[in-house]
């Protein structure tokens, strides 16, 4: 599938290699390939000199294999094999989100308190698995990376989600929560402190403690209140600190890549991120189409592939029954005469007789088991004029008249069937061939039918968006599972000006 004109390809190497681009953050909804996008990202970068770390958030351990790291965790890890010619690097770390909060705890706090604070039920419900947690300590190591200024590109895989936007809302909405109102009021007695404060709280606790036993239960309203305590003086840092990191993803030297797949619920959600990211005045690069289908012979129609094979079917007929009758415990007889069951006593399985002594009788017939059977059990006694016939197979007297006008009037199992060409022994096999065609042009009716959906949904997200370069990676046949396959992601997403193969 071709780019449609309307739509500007996106030259990522123009992107990577700007010196002025410090963070490159790969954002859309879940599933549709973010991780591999933003690892080939770095790959690329690192081999083109820049000095690289990748920020994911996917648990999936198959990404730390394909860049040959055992495991990723909260620290940077140099990745090897990558060419360092260029004099590049590559750096790859996992977000440990109970332990980024933590980070937090033990950098604003004092030992003491930020014992209390770890070792609070509450908090430790809060840092492993709150609403909007994950995307907000995104934002913090971000912003712990870009401080450090080791790297001059860092590449963000943003948290999987069934929302892009979720990336941009969450941190406000824990922000807010740590914020709010709720929290100033449990924090109130801290702040007056002393008597007055206890007398504050046994007034307050008073009125609220009701309610909010019934709300909470007694004792997560208790683990609440000593969080709130021992967090008093680190409530306001986690907004201020949420906000610079927002300012920080608004400043030119930010890139947002949007990825998506041809799909219409992936490009609707991302159409939806594109707008929101104009309205925040965050910077957008372009939209990547992962898993994009394509065909070596496009010029072949779905319509006149179907057409074709259903002239093939036609002309080839109805495919053979070739499945075995079972029945009970073995093959039954066929109209057609194929072998019967074959059991210990059926006459069978007997031994065949010698028939290289002179009158023994001749065997006519194979059934089609390909066991050769027995024709007589003794020799043929003077007088006798009707072959033997044992199981399915007719044993022929070559000295009887009669037996050798009934053999040369046998049909022979290899000629062809009637009604084709004499000396034309192909008819079964070529059929055959037309049944095989048929299928193989249906699969190809369905691939171009895959093709044309995908193109009619991408030209509608230009169509909204004819302003947003676009970079087409075309759909592989298996997972990226090594630094080869990250390399190979990254040529094609800069190679958007060559025609596919």
């Amino acid at each position: 599938m071709s780019l449609d004109p309307a739509a500007a390809p996106l030259d990522i190497d123009t992107v990577l290699d700007n010196p002025r681009t410090r963070i490159v953050v790969c954002c859309g909804s879940g599933g549709v390939g973010k991780t591999t996008t933003a690892a080939a990202l770095g790959v690329r970068a690192a081999e083109r000199g820049r000095k690289v770390v990748v920020l994911t958030i996917d648990p999936a351990r198959r990404l730390a294999q394909s860049m040959g790291i055992e495991e990723l965790d909260n620290v940077p890890r140099r990745v090897p094999g990558v060419d360092g010619s260029a004099g590049g690097e590559l750096h790859a770390m996992m977000l440990d989100m109970k332990r980024t909060f933590d980070e937090i705890v033990e950098a604003h706090a004092d030992k003491e308190r930020a014992r209390a604070i770890l070792e609070n039920p509450f908090y430790q419900s809060l840092s492993a698995g709150f609403a909007g947690t994950q995307e907000y300590m995104a934002m913090e190591k971000l912003g712990q990376l870009r401080a450090r200024d080791e790297w001059d590109l860092i590449v963000v895989d943003t948290p999987p989600s069934r929302s892009a936007l979720d990336f941009l809302d969450a941190p406000g909405r824990l922000g807010s929560f740590l914020d709010g109102k709720f929290i100033k009021v449990l924090m109130a007695p801290a702040k007056i402190g002393g008597r007055a404060g206890m007398k504050f709280l046994g007034v307050g606790m008073s009125m609220m403690s009701g309610p909010l036993n019934k709300l909470m239960g007694g004792q997560l309203l208790r683990d609440v209140q000593t969080f709130v305590a021992a967090m008093d003086t680190m409530f306001g840092g986690f907004r201020t600190r949420a906000d610079a990191t927002y300012r920080l993803l608004q400043a030119p030297g930010t890139a947002f890549l949007v990825v998506a797949a041809p799909e219409s619920d992936a490009l609707r959600e991302a159409a939806y991120f594109i707008e929101r990211l104009a309205a925040e005045r965050m910077p957008l690069s372009g939209l990547v189409l992962n898993r994009v289908h394509g065909s070596g012979a496009d010029r072949l129609s779905a319509q006149r592939a179907l057409a074709a094979a259903e002239t093939l079917t036609d002309v080839a007929g109805p495919p053979c029954d070739y499945t075995e009758n079972l029945a009970g415990s073995g093959i039954v007889d066929r109209g057609s005469g194929q072998a019967g069951s074959r059991t210990a006593d059926d006459p069978g399985t007997l031994a065949p007789t010698d028939t290289s002594s002179p009158g023994a009788p001749t065997v006519l017939d194979i059934p089609e088991s390909g066991f050769p059977q027995p024709t007589h059990s003794g020799v043929t006694e003077p007088g006798d004029t009707e072959p033997v016939v044992t199981g399915s197979t007719v044993a022929i007297d070559p000295q009887d008249p009669e037996d050798a006008e009934n053999a040369e009037a046998s049909p022979d199992p290899e000629a062809p069937p009637e009604g084709a060409p004499e000396g034309d022994s192909r008819a079964p096999v070529e059929a055959a061939s037309a049944r095989l065609a048929a299928g193989l042009l249906r699969l190809h009716a369905e691939r171009m039918q895959v093709l044309a959906r995908e193109q009619r949904t991408r030209d509608r997200f230009t169509a909204r968006h004819p302003e947003v370069p676009v970079a087409q990676v075309p759909a592989l046949p298996g997972d990226v599972h090594d630094l080869a396959g990250l390399r190979a992601i990254g040529e094609r997403l800069a190679d958007q000006g060559r025609p596919e193969d």
